[in-house]
């Protein structure tokens, strides 16, 4: 993980926005498909001016998104009903021939990244070929939440992507929506009661305000229709 991100937070605000120190750089990241409308690749579309601290609407209702404009005030239910524990305790691991792929379902923010070629728990039982090992790291490595993880049998260490510390603002142009907060690279997450979260090189945090996970995202703007732009 980037070592930038011990010096920058996000803090839960209760029934608030996120609170972000530290001048995490902020962009917007758009989800690339290929002909059949597979999820392939990230595109950064546009690197927003950030200052050394910021606040960004988490309610889904602010006229000056990404940023809060107070909208919470009449009437945002927070309420964080995400669990502190730690991803390796929790996933569930789907044994390969070459490799073990661990996945935490309830982290799933609907990035269809794992969907390609047959997806990958699929894959992961051919992981033995190694076109077919490369695109099981790849599909892994693409999830913004982290959900998937891929380990190495001998070692049991995690493959994870080089992440700069830094939050992008996911556009998904397949569904017409925009995503949650991919905040990468370590940054640590802290709880409206100051408890952190685990930090981790993945994660992704609800800005539509509809989560049934939150702060993490279920996936629920796809539902909701949220849009970031008018």
């Amino acid at each position: 993980m980037d070592e930038r991100a011990e010096h920058m937070r996000i803090d839960v605000g209760r029934d608030g926005p996120y609170y972000v120190s530290g001048g995490a750089p902020l962009e917007r990241a758009e989800i690339a498909t290929n002909a059949e409308g597979e999820s392939v690749a990230w595109h950064r579309t546009e690197q927003l001016d950030a200052a050394e601290a910021y606040s960004l609407c988490r309610c889904g209702r602010s006229c000056t998104k990404p940023y809060c404009d107070l909208s919470h005030l009449d009437g945002f239910d927070g309420e964080e009903t995400a669990e502190h524990d730690f991803y390796f305790q929790t996933a569930q691991t789907v044994p390969g021939p070459a490799m073990d792929l661990l996945d935490a379902r309830k982290l799933c923010a609907e990035a269809r990244f794992c969907d390609r070629a047959g997806g990958l728990w699929n894959l992961i039982e051919r992981c033995d070929e190694p076109e077919i090992a490369a695109l099981v790291d790849e599909e892994a490595a693409l999830c913004p939440s982290g959900r998937y993880t891929t380990t190495d049998h001998e070692t049991n260490e995690p493959h994870e992507p080089d992440l700069e510390a830094s939050i992008a603002l996911v556009e998904d142009p397949k569904y017409g929506v925009a995503g949650p907060l991919w905040v990468r690279g370590g940054i640590p997450v802290v709880a409206a009661d100051g408890e952190p979260y685990e930090v981790r090189n993945r994660v992704t945090l609800c800005r539509c305000g509809a989560s049934k996970n939150k702060p993490f995202c279920d996936g629920s703007h796809i539902q909701a229709g949220f849009r970031d732009q008018d």
